[in-house]
């Protein structure tokens, strides 16, 4: 599904350039849940932002499905962002007086199918209703993102992302801002998002995060320095948690 080749990123700073990626070769399989981690300032977060189609290379190569991103109009780039990937981050990016189902039908309100609107007021609303349902919010539907904790906060988000059926979710830091238990629900969610076939990518520092992956890549100064593929009996369920479940 996703296929970069020699991902080079720069960015000026003043006189001086910032090397963000020196060389990224990646690849990702359909329906795979891969991690990617590295230090602060290692790349991680441009890595992402060019998966997404919300930056692009500076050199090099980024095939989606086969497809050229840099041969993309901003048209179609925003299109893939809309119609193909959803995004998830550490500080949730909630509409602060905005209900939680406003914030998960917004996306929806920028659909189009061919020249026609692509959701009725009301197929929104369904559509809204039924994501957060999935992830145990169908009780706060009216409630503001200050009147939610933070682990229903990023389930809002998490909501949002899935709202266009994508078959692509990026997340970064997804659990950085939460406790303990929260970060166990939203690891959870993603797991059953895996099983129904949706390519994840998971931005993180935390190695409990990671140990849920079927894959982790590391990288260091722009560049991936380990690739590292799990065992066939992996389960993207913690270890107690397949144990209690057996």
């Amino acid at each position: 599904m996703i296929e970069l080749l020699g991902v080079e990123k720069e960015y000026p700073m003043g006189k001086q350039t910032v090397h963000a990626l020196c060389g990224v070769d990646l690849t990702v399989e359909d329906g795979e849940l891969l991690a990617i981690m590295g230090p602060s300032g290692s790349g991680k977060s441009t890595l992402m932002n060019i998966i997404g189609c919300l930056d692009q290379p500076t050199r090099g190569s980024y095939r989606l499905d086969g497809v050229d991103v840099s041969q993309m109009s901003d048209d179609q780039l925003a299109r893939v962002r809309n119609e193909r990937v959803g995004f998830v981050f550490q500080t949730y990016n909630l509409l602060p007086r905005t209900r939680a189902l406003k914030q998960v039908e917004l996306p929806l309100s920028y659909a189009r199918t061919g020249d026609a609107a692509g959701y009725s007021r009301r197929e929104r609303r369904v559509r809204a209703e039924e994501v957060l349902r999935a992830v145990g919010l169908a009780d706060r539907i009216d409630h503001r993102p200050d009147e939610l904790s933070g682990g229903q906060q990023q389930r809002v988000a998490i909501a949002r992302a899935l709202a266009r059926q994508p078959t692509i979710i990026l997340a970064d830091e997804p659990t950085g801002n939460l406790d303990t238990a929260s970060g166990e629900e939203i690891l959870d969610i993603f797991c059953g998002l895996h099983k129904r076939g949706i390519t994840l990518i998971l931005v993180t520092h935390d190695p409990e995060v990671a140990e849920r992956a079927r894959r982790v890549v590391y990288l260091r100064d722009g560049l991936v320095v380990s690739d590292e593929g799990k065992s066939p009996i992996w389960t993207c369920e913690t270890p107690e948690k397949a144990a209690a479940d057996r």
